[in-house]
């Protein structure tokens, strides 16, 4: 697979929606993440993250403007022991209470699908890392309709073991802006990771289209230790 410039995607694409991106730093001591949200209307564009345990979760920046927190409010991230979870929705719980009950991640998201909004049926995107003793393996998985057909679920999910430094992979909600909005089509994306956290964040954050994006989170994992370090940007401030 050939890889691209996380940065002209994200410049070139208006609305991928929401992002899910994993992999490991180029000098290959980290796991890494992030993920972002972007919003067009306006209860989608009041949030921000926040800090809530070793995950996060997104919250009203105004709470008087929130009209439906059915698919907005939700933890994007949780942690399980020496696992890391990271989702677009409340996906994130239904992950974490499988996998403590000792299913896989796979089987973790039988139980869900799509979200349902019609006509866009946003897809469900979902990660998984784990990191222990020294070893390094990620996840994807992305619920979709079948071609914006609600009565069928297309399952997809992407391993990837042995990962390699300075490479991840790059999963999003929709393939472009649209009326509805076309989902995500094909394997995630091979994306380059750099070393540096800050630098990261600040190419991913600049790149996302000024009017649409929310919030980001990154998070960097030392791979021997388990320790790490994480940044929340937020329009809203």
């Amino acid at each position: 697979m050939e890889m691209i410039s996380l940065e002209k995607e994200l410049k070139e694409n208006s609305y991928p929606g929401r992002g899910i991106i994993i992999g490991r730093s180029a000098d290959g001591t980290k796991a890494v993440t992030a993920y972002f949200i972007m919003g067009r209307s306006v209860n989608s564009r009041n949030r921000v993250f926040v800090e809530d345990g070793e995950g996060i979760r997104t919250q009203a920046f105004d709470p008087s403007k929130l009209s439906d927190p059915s698919l907005i409010i939700y933890a994007p991230v949780r942690v399980l022991g020496n696992k890391t979870i990271v989702t677009n929705g409340d996906q994130t719980d239904t992950i974490y209470e499988g996998m403590d009950r000792q299913m896989t991640f796979e089987q973790s998201l039988r139980s869900r699908e799509f979200e349902p909004d019609a006509p866009n049926y946003t897809p469900r995107i979902s990660g998984v890392m784990h990191v222990e003793g020294g070893k390094y393996s990620y996840a994807l998985s992305i619920l979709k309709s079948n071609n914006g057909d609600p009565s069928a679920c297309n399952r997809f999910t992407f391993a990837y073991e042995n990962c390699v430094a300075g490479e991840g992979h790059f999963i999003h909600t929709y393939k472009c802006d649209g009326d509805p909005l076309p989902s995500f089509e094909g394997e995630p994306k091979l994306v380059a990771i750099p070393d540096d956290m800050e630098e990261f964040a600040q190419m991913l954050w600049t790149s996302l289209n000024e009017d649409n994006k929310v919030s980001l989170f990154v998070r960097y994992i030392d791979i021997t230790s388990g320790k790490y370090e994480s940044k929340i940007i937020n329009k809203n401030r």
